[in-house]
């Protein structure tokens, strides 16, 4: 069993846990359900450097990347280093996130807000909405090809823009569909976690150009970047590069302007 397996059945689990405790009516009431979302595929679309900047504590291949720092302050931080948006890890037993952090998140910034989760029914997606996120992540190596079309159609009629991920060729022909704005390509191997910038060069041409080609895992420098570009990527997302540095926010811009150099 891989990590990836492990994370799924305990996410049935705790989404088990959630569903009994506050039912989607009380989700629906939010205050946040009914605010006006942020295209995030937009906002990749009219950008220079295509950065997503993540807010991630810990990883179960790194453990701790930074326990330290407060949400609103690592999401100000990106805002005004001028990230395309910001990715939320809400997972709590292996990745040290939660909800709460895509709240203070929500509560401090107006980019788009991507809920990072391991979605595996319906539920989450009303949640992401009643929390403030303008995208979900839809994993392609978790999901049926009828459970991404149903979760993928559930989240455009919320409004929430999809990222869909996938990590080889077999994953990509089961999820192509027109209720998805964003592909994204894993270049960790999630079995045995190892990161090549090759698995996003051999994917990009089977990606239709109809979708947001985004490129994530192992982007540390400029030059993953500007390798990545010519393959019609737009979407970077960068996590723990910038997240193990005290200052995630001046670590994002000194990189945005060193790409627009």
């Amino acid at each position: 069993m891989n990590i990836l397996d492990k994370i799924v059945i305990d996410k049935r689990k705790e989404v088990a846990l959630r569903k009994a405790i506050i039912p989607v009516s009380q989700l629906e009431a939010s205050v946040l359900f009914n605010k006006p979302t942020a295209s995030l595929a937009k906002a990749l679309r009219n950008s220079k450097s295509g950065i997503i900047a993540e807010h991630k504590r810990r990883s179960p291949s790194k453990s701790v990347i930074n326990n330290s720092l407060s949400t609103p302050d690592v999401a100000t931080g990106y805002e005004n280093a001028g990230v395309c948006g910001m990715s939320v890890l809400t997972d709590g037993k292996y990745f040290g996130g939660s909800l709460d952090d895509l709240l203070a998140a929500r509560a401090s910034v107006q980019m788009p807000l991507l809920r990072k989760e391991f979605i595996i029914d319906p539920y989450q997606i009303i949640e992401a909405k009643a929390y403030g996120a303008d995208v979900i992540l839809l994993i392609a190596a978790i999901l049926t090809k009828e459970e991404i079309k149903t979760f993928s159609e559930l989240a455009k009629s919320l409004q929430l823009d999809v990222l869909l991920e996938v990590h080889n060729e077999e994953e990509l022909h089961k999820s192509i569909m027109p209720s998805l704005d964003m592909l994204g390509v894993n270049n960790r191997n999630l079995k045995t976690f190892e990161v090549s910038l090759d698995t996003s060069k051999k994917l990009s041409t089977l990606i239709p150009d109809d979708f947001v080609k985004v490129s994530e895992s192992g982007i540390s420098n400029i030059n993953a970047i500007k390798e990545l570009q010519p393959y019609g990527y737009q979407g970077f997302l960068i996590g723990e590069n910038f997240m193990k540095t005290d200052n995630p926010g001046e670590s994002a811009t000194a990189f945005i302007k060193s790409l627009e150099l």
